[in-house]
């Protein structure tokens, strides 16, 4: 059975323009293929071009068993592109007065605090450590939990106490010091911004950031309603076996837990772009962008990763839960993408299709080893 569906084009045909189609052609060209090798069960890519979502598309099944297939609409689970995020939406409390970026988070934790330890004594974690990787705390990533199994509190994530399957998470490096890559530290940035607002931390992500960036198909609730069920990818293995239970649930939601649509990531990513230039400011000024957006300890600024590619600035992220693996990538004027994939070999497969959109695009990308 041929793999390869093409399905869902927000553009219609009449609207586009031969270059349009050609460059989707170029991106297609041995997907397929390439889904199969890597036993790729689906994939959706959203690309920007000239800061507006110039097409988007799904391949592929989003249920095997089901024959379901990817469409614009499928939710994907982003993994660690939750971060940045959920990064827009603690510097927008930041702009309130709500949370401060270099004071102690413990200022406004209230149902949790972290210990304080030898590490601790004169440099102190706060947000803009946390969201740069740099705050010193324990805690890389996060398995989540499999269907059927008990769910944590945040409180007993943060502590490493049964059901959480991860180590507490604690400071075990000054301060400051150091980049580490820490989940453990956004996930208690979500609970400060919990604490300091009273509000669910999936109504706080609406209200601050999805509402505002138009992504209307996204939802960090978890577990996933039942509701949404019907339009969620289930994940499969690198072998393309699927996920028991179709994909797990991860209570570490800043970190982890964003459901999410490839095109809706593109909208997020186009608003800040626009916001950086002060031509659209929906959820940030262009000051606290432009913050965000500034390297704080190599290659992280506050939630996004930076890098240079052959002179042309980026930020994005990468991001992996059980079963699904993405990746986006902007300009800072206006280009970009965004793949999304329901397997763990989806990284693999993100970059050859990067690249291919690059030279579809004549972007300045090169291939990497």
């Amino acid at each position: 059975m041929r793999l390869l569906l093409a399905i869902a084009l927000l553009i219609p045909a009449f609207g586009q323009s031969p270059s349009t189609r050609d460059r989707i052609r170029a991106v297609e060209s041995g997907l397929d293929k390439r889904m199969q090798a890597l036993h790729v069960r689906g994939v959706s890519i959203a690309v920007i071009q000239n800061y507006q979502v110039e097409w988007a598309k799904g391949y592929g099944f989003a249920d095997l068993e089901s024959k379901r297939p990817v469409t614009a609409g499928t939710l994907f689970q982003a993994g660690s592109i939750s971060k940045p995020v959920a990064a827009v939406a603690a510097m927008k409390l930041v702009e309130m007065g709500k949370l401060r970026l270099d004071d102690s988070v413990n200022t406004f934790l209230k149902s949790w605090k972290l210990p304080d330890s030898d590490f601790t004594k004169e440099e102190k974690v706060t947000l803009r450590r946390i969201m740069s990787h740099s705050a010193g705390l324990t805690v890389h990533g996060f398995p989540g939990y499999a269907a059927g199994e008990a769910v944590p509190s945040i409180v007993d994530v943060l502590d490493g106490k049964k059901p959480a399957n991860t180590p507490p998470i604690r400071v075990d490096i000054v301060p400051g010091t150091l980049l580490r890559y820490s989940g453990g530290g956004y996930t208690i940035m979500q609970l400060a911004m919990i604490d300091v607002t009273g509000k669910s931390f999936p109504a706080l992500m609406h209200d601050l950031v999805l509402s505002k960036a138009d992504m209307r198909d996204s939802t960090y609730e978890q577990p996933l309603p039942t509701g949404l069920a019907g339009a969620a990818a289930s994940g499969y293995r690198a072998n393309g076996d699927a996920v028991p239970g179709k994909y797990h649930t991860y209570p570490e939601m800043a970190a982890a837990g964003l459901w999410t649509t490839a095109t809706d990531l593109a909208r997020f990513a186009i608003e800040i772009q626009k916001s950086r230039e002060g031509r659209s400011n929906k959820i940030l000024s262009k000051a606290t962008v432009e913050e965000m957006l500034r390297e704080q300890k190599k290659p992280y600024g506050l939630g996004f990763a930076l890098e240079q590619v052959d002179g042309s600035s980026r930020f994005g992220h990468g991001g992996a839960d059980e079963g699904f693996q993405a990746l986006f990538s902007a300009t800072m004027d206006g280009q970009g993408f965004v793949i999304m994939t329901n397997s763990d070999n989806g990284i693999r497969l993100a970059n050859e299709i990067a690249l291919s959109i690059a030279a579809a695009y004549g972007w300045p990308d090169k291939p990497k080893e």
